[in-house]
């Protein structure tokens, strides 16, 4: 198996540091990378290219359309999108004309780089999804996989079925 990962940037790939009693928030390195380099012993091929560094909330129709021109122009048929979780939905939307690939949006309610991060675990179920799953667009949070129009994002961060 072969998977691309493309990462877009959103919380879990943020790095926040204090300036004058605030904090700011940049992109690091995609925890991706660190993540399966270090952690973990994958046996399977994957490459990762970073297509954005945004909060998905500052996102718009033009840096949707690089990430599905993206998944469009990739060889492999599984595709693994790091993203910010505001807007995750909406770029699944964008992508949901792609039918000949499984591709799963995943993030992290908290920076990787925090201890009360959920990004690996939720990095691991969706290459779980990946492994299982026909062709489709699906979202791989709190430990459920929904394809993309039949969940919704709460109050509290949580994805549900809708």
């Amino acid at each position: 198996m072969k998977i691309k990962i493309f990462t877009c940037g959103g919380t879990i790939d943020k790095i926040y540091a204090e300036k004058k009693g605030v904090y700011n928030f940049s992109f690091g390195e995609p925890a991706i990378l660190s993540l399966t380099n270090s952690k973990v012993r994958l046996n399977f091929d994957y490459s990762v290219d970073s297509l954005l560094e945004k909060d998905s909330l500052d996102m718009d129709d033009n840096d949707r359309q690089i990430v599905k021109k993206a998944c469009e122009n990739a060889q492999e048929k599984k595709i693994l999108i790091t993203h910010g979780t505001d807007t995750m939905i909406d770029t699944a939307r964008t992508l949901s004309s792609i039918t000949d690939k499984v591709i799963v949006l995943t993030g992290a309610s908290q920076p990787w780089r925090f201890r009360e991060s959920d990004a690996e675990f939720n990095i691991g179920v969706a290459i779980g999804v990946l492994n299982v799953k026909e062709n489709g667009i699906y979202v791989a949070m709190n430990g459920s996989v929904f394809i993309w129009d039949k969940c919704q994002k709460l109050e509290d961060g949580r994805f549900v079925e809708k």
